[in-house]
């Protein structure tokens, strides 16, 4: 099978159904990913554009609003929950810490707009049940923000792997870890305090990126969970996985074997062999992702221009609701990563397989 016309063929946006029409977004939560990356990215796309800036500060949300020109209004969280200024958007994009996605879902839902929530859902498996019933109740849309899903070489991959280039998927290789400290020094930072957290910080914010991107990538659900993690330095005394391995098995067959830490090397990659072939992503989860493959009739690598990654799938957001579409990432797509985290921490608690 030739596959070099897969990557000979420029990247397209293979969802995009609407070339008119725009979906105003509120933006709660204003740290360095929303500064950083949102905002420029919204201000690039195609469908949306920023109106509203939610924090927990009111100095921030004017000061971000004095950078932004669509920037209507500002407020505080309060502010937004009770119902501020909702003539001024149409959905919101929640990139608060995990244990306040589902108090601000809810209140979208309650002003009957769409929600676009960062991943992972929330911080407990019941909290993630809660957001889908409130926005199921309300008849909105919710999203859950997995960037890799529209990213361009991810979507090649699934879509190398659905044709068969690769035969059948037999084993999948998953690796996400950072150094966290040297990011951010703050030991009082989010991300290492449970009651925000959740379950953990290392599978909770990093390994969720090899288990859902092979699924999305093979188009298959984790069945079973085996883990290891530990603890060992001060800085993440409160919490179970410094580092983590973890092993799922799929509903198509494949295994997997993923490792992440918070407090290692940065490094990502995304490995699936199958019977005929192999593809690896390379970095797999930053902004700028690497896809090669190989068969017996030779090595194929991307030599496409990434795509904005935060761009597309804001895009593929607005992109659903104007054309009144469903979302891929729906909330029970998101709920089922919710259950996989938690089954992987109690795995290591027991030292068992846990079934899904």
């Amino acid at each position: 099978m030739d596959l070099q016309k897969y990557f000979d063929a420029p990247v397209s946006r293979d969802w995009q159904t609407m070339n008119d029409g725009t979906v105003r977004f509120a933006l709660v939560g204003l740290g360095w990913w929303t500064t950083d990356f949102v905002i420029p990215a919204v201000a690039d796309s195609d469908l949306c554009t920023v109106t509203v800036a939610v924090s927990g500060s009111a100095d921030k949300a004017e000061h971000v609003a004095s950078d932004v020109d669509t920037l209507k209004a500002a407020m505080t969280y309060d502010e937004f929950v009770d119902g501020a200024a909702t003539e001024s958007y149409d959905a919101v994009y929640i990139a608060t810490p995990n244990s306040r996605h589902r108090e601000y879902a809810e209140a979208a839902a309650r002003h009957g707009k769409a929600v676009l929530c960062e991943k992972p859902m929330e911080a407990t498996v019941e909290d993630a049940e809660a957001m889908i019933d409130a926005c199921d109740d309300a008849g909105v849309t919710l999203m859950v923000a997995y960037r890799m899903h529209t990213e361009p070489m991810v979507r090649l991959a699934r879509r190398v792997v659905a044709d068969g280039h690769i035969g059948d998927p037999r084993l999948v290789q998953g690796m996400n870890a950072q150094p966290l400290l040297e990011m951010n020094g703050d030991l009082d930072q989010w991300r290492l305090d449970p009651d925000l957290t959740g379950y953990g910080t290392s599978v909770m914010d990093l390994g969720i990126y090899p288990l859902n991107t092979a699924r999305f990538v093979l188009d298959a659900d984790p069945v079973a969970v085996q883990s290891m993690m530990i603890s060992k330095h001060e800085a993440f005394a409160d919490v179970p996985d410094e580092r983590a391995t973890f092993a799922v098995r799929y509903d198509d067959g494949t295994y997997a074997a993923c490792g992440t830490s918070q407090n290692a090397f940065d490094t990502t990659s995304l490995d699936i062999v199958g019977t005929n072939g192999n593809l690896t992503l390379k970095p797999a989860f930053h902004m700028e992702t690497t896809l090669t493959v190989t068969t017996d009739d030779g090595t194929y690598e991307s030599t496409a221009e990434s795509a904005d990654q935060m761009e597309e799938e804001f895009d593929y957001f607005a992109n659903q609701l104007l054309a009144g579409e469903k979302v891929y990432a729906d909330g029970r797509h998101g709920l089922l990563d919710m259950r996989a985290i938690a089954a992987i921490h109690d795995a290591a608690d027991r030292g068992e397989t846990i079934r899904l």
